[in-house]
């Protein structure tokens, strides 16, 4: 266990307290990046619409991610230029798994 004592200020009132185990190896926030397309849950790619070098507008169909018999089509969040198609169809991918790059 961590012995080291921070202080942590709560409305004008100091308290002295120790991190626990789980809070001091906790992961660091990284904030969101619109450039990077992710899986949002488990499953195979079935239909790949976009290729490198491509101009993609807001809402445009990029692939189809099946999870559980259920088709899910990825949509454009913002408007670029695809710059790497990180995934193949047939290919499964894991959640969070980086799909698609933009410039």
């Amino acid at each position: 266990m961590n012995k080291e004592v921070f202080d942590l200020n709560i409305d004008d009132t100091l308290y002295e307290t120790k991190l626990t185990k789980k809070f001091a190896s906790r992961k660091p926030y990284i904030p969101h990046n619109p450039k990077l397309v992710y899986a949002f849950i488990p499953g195979t790619i079935r239909e790949i619409f976009i290729k490198p070098g491509q101009l993609v507008e807001i809402g445009q169909d990029m692939l189809v991610l099946e999870a559980m018999k259920m088709k899910n089509l990825i949509k454009s969040a913002i408007r670029g230029k695809i710059l790497k198609v990180h995934v193949q169809i047939n290919q499964t991918v894991a959640k969070n798994e980086l799909l698609i790059e933009y410039e």
